[in-house]
């Protein structure tokens, strides 16, 4: 294989996040995507390791909803993973005790296996998950980028002495560029790049993405309450991808956590939504992930609700057998959903696509600070009571809100991650690039 314009492209399996932040590199991926944590590559002891990470974050996760002991269990992760306040602004370079324990991990070589496996092939080394990152990093391979998958981030992400071991960090965001700078990484170092976007979802010049938009600001203001006042910026950023008509109905994409925390919320919304998924007035996409037990969970509830002759009509659920086809299918829904509903997460960076986001309650101090981000930038709202949702729901496109969220997303958040982090990784020149955004 040709290793031109091509690059180590590791992940980790913990989630959806991390890999959901690699599937848009598989095109730049040498040999394919390597999952650090189960990869053959990787030796037993170093899985087992990992199996106990990701072990315990899932359960504490799904734990979080059982009374006192599941909060216990939550406040304790959540102090591990804390991120100190933004302000005052300061000096913040000092290591963690979360820092010095992964650095005490990766110095045993626990984490070894992929270093020694991309040494042998000189390109460039790009991670979507730290550990590997400063595990490589502290190997003194050349060429290591991280990539942040969130808009603010624990100073575990940083080695414990930045400026010795070179590393270079790819941002979705002007916010964790400066506490990447606060942790005492150079600013040579940091690239603010954006989220990488799924390519299928954005066309190289963003038609896929205009013409996506076109048919979901239709159906998200009926009325043209915002449309009919900004009809001429909404036309002189679309151009000829601008409709007054959408050809499918209004679509609402319902993502829970990947350790389903919060599937329970889905039988509420379903429930308040049942008139009008009757009507066939919406449609509903139910995203179970890779996760057998929550697809069947989702057909439980259609069926108590005597909504079981409307799946495959008013009601969709997308389970898979494995992450890669699960994104595959979820980047083809996303071209005919026109809100998307979900905790906080990675997928906030999907407002860029000109998607409005109902904000699920967030999983930790990661999610809160994305979820801040939506907020002030005006592209998601925070969910009110879902017992409710087919009356707030209603108002909220009857007034035309959620599509200026759309728009504002579109206009406002960084849509051209991917490409920009290619312009980052093959160019000789790095001191002199320029992004679009």
């Amino acid at each position: 294989m040709s290793s031109r314009n091509k690059a180590w492209v590791i992940s980790v399996d913990m989630g959806y996040g991390h890999q959901r932040a690699a599937y848009p590199l598989k095109d730049i991926a040498y040999e394919r995507i390597i999952t650090a944590n189960s990869d053959k590559i990787i030796t037993v002891k170093e899985k087992k390791t990992w199996h106990r990470l990701a072990s315990f974050y899932e359960g504490v996760s799904r734990m979080r909803s059982f009374p006192i002991i599941g909060e216990i269990l939550w406040r304790i992760y959540d102090k591990i993973q804390s991120i100190s306040p933004y302000y005052p602004l300061r000096d913040l370079s000092k290591p963690s005790l979360g820092s010095k324990y992964m650095h005490r991990l990766i110095k045993k070589g626990i984490f070894k296996s992929i270093v020694e496996y991309t040494k042998e092939k000189k390109i460039p080394f790009i991670s979507t998950y730290f550990v590997p990152a400063l595990a490589a990093a502290h190997e003194k391979l050349k060429d290591v980028y991280c990539v942040v998958t969130d808009t603010d981030i624990n100073r575990a992400w940083v080695p414990e002495h930045p400026k010795k071991d070179k590393l270079y960090y790819l941002t979705p965001t002007e916010h964790s560029t400066k506490r990447l700078i606060a942790y005492g990484v150079p600013k040579k170092n940091i690239f603010f790049t954006g989220f990488p976007l799924p390519k299928e979802n954005l066309g190289r010049n963003l038609e896929l993405l205009k013409k996506d938009l076109g048919e979901r600001l239709p159906n998200l203001d009926p009325h043209k309450i915002y449309i009919s006042k900004y009809k001429a910026v909404i036309k002189n950023h679309l151009g000829k991808y601008y409709r007054t008509k959408s050809t499918h109905p209004l679509t609402l994409t319902l993502v829970i956590g990947g350790a389903g925390a919060q599937k329970e919320t889905v039988a509420t919304i379903l429930k308040s939504l049942k008139a009008k998924i009757k009507k066939n007035e919406i449609r509903i996409n139910l995203i179970a992930g890779t996760r057998l037990e929550i697809e069947q969970y989702f057909k439980d509830v259609i069926n108590n609700l005597n909504l079981t002759k409307k799946l495959g009509e008013s009601i969709n659920i997308l389970c898979t057998l494995n992450k890669k086809s699960h994104f595959e299918e979820f980047n083809k829904l996303l071209h005919e959903t026109d809100i998307l509903w979900t905790k906080p997460s990675e997928l906030s960076f999907y407002t860029a696509l000109g998607l409005p986001i109902i904000i699920a309650p967030p999983l930790g101090a990661h999610e809160i600070l994305n979820q801040k981000w939506l907020v002030r930038m005006g592209t998601g709202f925070r969910q009110e009571d879902p017992a409710y949702v087919n009356e707030w729901f209603s108002e909220w496109i009857d007034k035309g809100f959620l599509a200026e969220a759309a728009l504002e997303g579109f206009l406002e958040a960084p849509k051209y991650g991917i490409y920009n982090i290619e312009k980052v990784l093959f160019s000789k020149n790095k001191n002199n690039l320029k992004f679009k955004y």
